[in-house]
Order: structure tokens, then sequence, then C-alpha cells
């Protein structure tokens, strides 16, 4: 295995921003004549889903990285995948720091915590630096992330894609055979009108909406364990708006709801999510359990 030597800062050929070593000339993706280019599998990995939200801050790559555990803590073979290449986040997430090593064929080995792999442009650059780059290159390097990693067989691989509906989305959506998407909102009205453009772009591509989750809806005192809407009190449980009024009013699944809680926070920031941090059986792990249980069933995810 070569160690890689990576920098934002040196001249890139936009063929091959990240500097993978090349024998001959490099690949290039199929692409036809007219229209949109045609739809590939990633390479060793059977079933592939994405983590959107239209609006960034909402918990997505928490939940993400969460999700991605708890299908390794059920058994299968799952790694997650940081689309964001301005402003990734699962190198935090998984507290992962090194850089990729090369394998014999000259693609990136994924780093490995808490039994999921992963890959993110985070490992390639310091964690200071920033990825000053146009759109061309981003397309490229997203590409490169997502055919030149070896994942070495995976049942299921977790995209965490970036906030918006633009390049990556159609990039990952035009060019990768995806089985479905999750959709990650807060139940609060200007996250939800976001929400609304992602529901719209996946019909658009024809990519499945697995359903949506409703992230930081309510938090319970743990003094008097009253629980109080964060948002609005029209989004309260006993009185369903915000993401489950969405989901009734545009025939996608309500995947579940997951408090507030500052545990689940504190864990992301030291790097070890709540399905790693807590012990089998936990409340709060077991939200995500039934989350992966249940989106895995939706793809036809075998039990391990």
């Amino acid at each position: 295995m070569i160690k890689r030597l990576f920098s934002t800062l040196r001249p890139l050929q936009h063929e091959n921003p990240l500097g993978l070593p090349r024998s001959g000339a490099p690949p290039t993706l199929p692409r036809r004549q007219r229209g949109l280019p045609e739809k590939r599998n990633i390479q060793n990995v059977r079933k592939v889903i994405v983590v959107s939200s239209a609006k960034g801050g909402v918990g997505k790559s928490t939940i993400a990285v969460n999700l991605a555990l708890a299908f390794a803590r059920q058994g299968h073979r799952s790694g997650i995948l940081d689309t964001d290449i301005f402003g990734p986040s699962i190198p935090t997430l998984l507290n992962l720091s090194d850089e990729p090593h090369l394998s014999a064929n000259n693609q990136l080995i994924p780093l490995s915590n808490y039994g999921v792999k992963s890959m993110s442009m985070g490992y390639l650059v310091g964690e200071k630096a920033p990825v000053v780059w146009r759109g061309l290159m981003v397309m490229k390097a997203l590409q490169q992330l997502l055919h030149e990693v070896e994942w070495g067989g995976l049942d299921v691989l977790v995209l965490d894609l970036p906030p918006g509906t633009g390049d990556t989305q159609l990039t990952i959506t035009q060019q990768i055979n995806l089985d479905g998407a999750v959709i990650v909102s807060t139940p609060q009205d200007i996250a939800l009108k976001d929400t609304l453009k992602g529901i719209n772009m996946f019909n658009q591509v024809k990519v499945p909406i697995l359903g949506m989750i409703q992230n930081m809806s309510s938090f319970t005192c743990p003094a008097c364990f009253h629980t109080t809407p964060i948002f609005a009190p029209r989004h309260h449980k006993n009185n369903p708006g915000g993401v489950e009024h969405a989901c009734s009013q545009h025939g996608i699944p309500f995947l579940g709801d997951i408090p507030l809680h500052p545990s689940i926070c504190d864990d992301a920031d030291r790097g070890m999510p709540t399905v790693a941090a807590e012990p089998p059986g936990s409340e709060r792990a077991e939200v995500f359990m039934t989350l992966a249980e249940r989106v895995g069933g939706m793809i036809g995810l075998s039990k391990a």
C-alpha cells in the first residue's frame, strides 16, 4: 500500500483532481451521445442509499453515520461515503484523521472505525484546509470518490449528501444506481420548504424516496420529564405537524421522530456516534436500530 500525498494548493488536472496514480489513459465514465449519462453500480457494493436534507443544519450527517453504524451492528458489511467536498463531516463524526493509502490497483482504501468503512474528502486535505475549486474539479473529484474507492465488498453503502439540490445531487442521482433516498428535516417551516425541493428533485430523477425522518422535534427535561416542542406547539406529537404532516401530504412514509438530546450532540462532537457510544438496547441507540431495520427491509437488505 502506498501513502497518499495530497494538497488542494498544488496544480491538479481536471481529469484527476485527487491526483491518483495513472497507468495509461485515465478512465472515462460512459456517456450517451444524447441525454443523461448511463447509470452505474458502485463496484462491490450491493445496496446504495442516500441521506439528504436539502437544508443544512438539520442533523443529516449525524443521522447518516448512525444509520451506517446501525447496519453494521445488525451484522451487515456497512460503509459511508461523505460526498460533501467543501464541508465534510464524517472524519469528525468517526474520529478519523489519517490519510488513505492506495491499493495495488491505485484505488483509495477506506478508513474504518466502529466496524464501518468510510471515505471522505476530509481524509485527503488538512482539517483547516479549504477546497477552493470550481465546479468541474468538484465533479471530477466526486466521480473519483464514487468509482475509485476499493470498498472490498459491502452489503450497504450510505451516501451522505451535502445540503441543496445542485451539481453533487444531480451527478449522484443521474450516474449511480440508487436503491432509495432518506430525507431528514426538522419540523421548522423554513427547513420543510427546502425539503419539498429535495422531494421534487428525487421524484424528477426517479429515485425512490424511502421516507422522511423528523429530527430535533422536541426536548424532554431530565429533571421533570416534561416534553417541550422545539419549534412550535403545533408540531408537538399530540398535534402532528411538521415532517409527519408533509409525509401525509406527499404520500411518503414517515420513518420516525428523533428528539433533541444533549448526548446525541455530544456523541457526534467527540467522534463516537450514539450507536457506538450507547450499549445495545439503550433508548437512543434503539431509535437508529429501528430506523436501520425499517430502511433495510425497504431496500431488500437481507438479515445478517
